[in-house]
């Protein structure tokens, strides 16, 4: 399996005790940053107000397979909760479109960390991601 980053996330976040714990409790900005080799895939991507943003949490613990939630005291198995550590760190998030200038997406919701590599970007479909 290989995977390619197709760009880089820019955001008010330098380390993990500073973001929130899910983006959607914060309006701060971030800037979604597509390496030119990938810019043809952001054709129409204008006609979504909402976004899938899938990225790598390069500074995770990969160890972890039980971690305690936020709020929580017992642990629980990785995969029943969303904490960025994990064997394979990969995020996702929903983040609201402010602005899409060439290559590069103003958002916010994004929890992302400062630099964190890129992997994909879905459009949000109210009729298929929501039950």
């Amino acid at each position: 399996m290989k995977l390619f980053p197709i760009g880089i996330i820019r955001s008010p976040y330098k380390n993990i005790t500073r973001t929130p714990r899910q983006g959607r409790y914060s309006e701060e900005l971030s800037e979604i940053v597509i390496n030119d080799e990938y810019i043809d895939g952001l054709d129409s991507l204008e006609n979504h107000k909402h976004l899938i943003i899938l990225y790598w949490l390069d500074r995770a613990d990969r160890n972890k397979l039980k971690a305690t939630p936020p709020g929580e005291h017992e642990e629980r198995g990785v995969f029943s909760i969303r904490s960025p550590s994990r064997p394979n760190p990969i995020a996702h998030c929903l983040v609201e479109v402010v602005k899409i200038e060439e290559n590069i997406i103003q958002v916010k919701w994004l929890d992302a960390l400062d630099g964190s590599p890129l992997l994909d970007i879905k459009p949000f479909v109210y009729d298929l991601d929501c039950i």
